[in-house]
């Protein structure tokens, strides 16, 4: 089967998404993950409201595309009010005592953190190394663009998709942006929301973003985010995520569903074993699955010993071709017969 366009993932329940981080800024690795997972038949590509982010996906999905294929849609990440995924974590080298074990710099899923202090750009704020450090040196700072710049940015985004990151009792917040965002919302393929929390207070918020959603000129999904960025933990990070697409399957609003927030060749499995997803004549209850630890986890060796070499992945069969190979794994789509 060839890779099917975005819109036809979605109403087939087949709907693939790689979240390159909403605070990540890490450009030789966005353009990296791009050229991968486009390759591999990934249907969007969530990244930060940067434009120089936004370039280095759109210059990996370019190198990518093959012949007939349909593009990813590209899909800009936002939040309403504060939100784990758009923060970085600070900590100044010149505290860490001498004989530090470095337990932040073990934990770090990016090797964002070296005897220098944090990269920033490649920080993603996954929050890991806050726990871990025996003297409590690590702070987070939170990322986020100023309403007054948020027009103008996505205007030189031009992104195909937005996703709003939310919270429970958020509605406020919510609302005001949703009012921002209006100029935009008739150009876009889908507006995302993202969201989480126990499902007593996610269901009834859900309802309530429906009634503001419905009105709208676009389509939308509900990301239900279980484990945020834990998807390259294991086995039992998925379980949050199809917890919380059973109940909103069950007593939710309308609208397409997507798993997300830990996410990884488990939740597939169970997914069908809960029967979200497989055949039926009926449209599946979850559209689809957003991987992002997971997805940046397995091809990190691969990025890694390219940028060592110093040119792009695609540039290196040896590496790309098991890189590619692994992702279209991870995303449970066939391989397209043209590769």
């Amino acid at each position: 089967m060839l890779c099917c366009a975005p819109e036809d993932a979605l109403r087939r329940g087949c709907w693939r998404k790689l979240i390159c981080g909403a605070s990540n800024q890490d450009l030789a690795a966005i353009t990296d993950l791009a050229w991968v997972y486009t390759r591999a038949g990934v249907h969007c590509i969530d990244v930060a409201p940067d434009p120089a982010v936004v370039a280095a996906a759109r210059q990996g999905i370019a190198a990518a595309l093959r012949p007939g294929q349909p593009p990813p849609w590209l899909m800009v990440s936002l939040n309403d009010d504060t939100d784990p995924h758009f923060r970085k974590a600070h900590f100044d080298p010149r505290h860490c005592p001498a004989g530090c074990p470095r337990p932040c710099e073990a934990t770090c899923p990016v090797a964002a953190i070296s005897p220098e202090g944090v990269a920033t750009a490649r920080c993603y704020g996954c929050g890991r190394c806050l726990a871990v450090c025996p003297l409590g040196l690590i702070e987070e700072r939170p990322w986020r663009l100023e309403r007054s710049q948020l027009l103008e940015i996505l205007e030189i985004c031009q992104p195909d998709a937005l996703e709003i990151h939310t919270r429970p009792g958020a509605v406020a917040p919510f609302t005001q942006l949703l009012t921002l965002l209006q100029p935009l919302l008739p150009r876009l393929r889908l507006l995302a929301v993202s969201a989480g929390g126990p499902l007593a207070q996610l269901i009834p918020y859900l309802w309530q973003l429906h009634g503001l959603l419905v009105t709208q000129s676009v389509s939308h999904l509900w990301q239900l985010d279980g484990r945020p960025m834990s998807g390259d933990l294991g086995r039992g990070t998925a379980h949050g995520a199809v917890a919380l697409a059973l109940g909103v399957s069950r007593h939710g609003p309308p609208g397409l569903l997507q798993v997300a927030g830990g996410v990884n060749r488990h939740t597939q499995t169970l997914l069908q074993r809960h029967g979200l997803v497989g055949p039926g004549e009926k449209a599946p209850a979850v559209a689809g699955m957003a991987f992002g630890g997971a997805a940046r986890q397995l091809v990190s060796p691969w990025l890694a010993a390219a940028q060592a070499r110093g040119r792009p992945l695609h540039q290196y069969p040896d590496l790309a071709d098991v890189a590619v190979g692994q992702a279209q794994a991870l995303l449970s789509l066939p391989a397209d017969p043209r590769a």
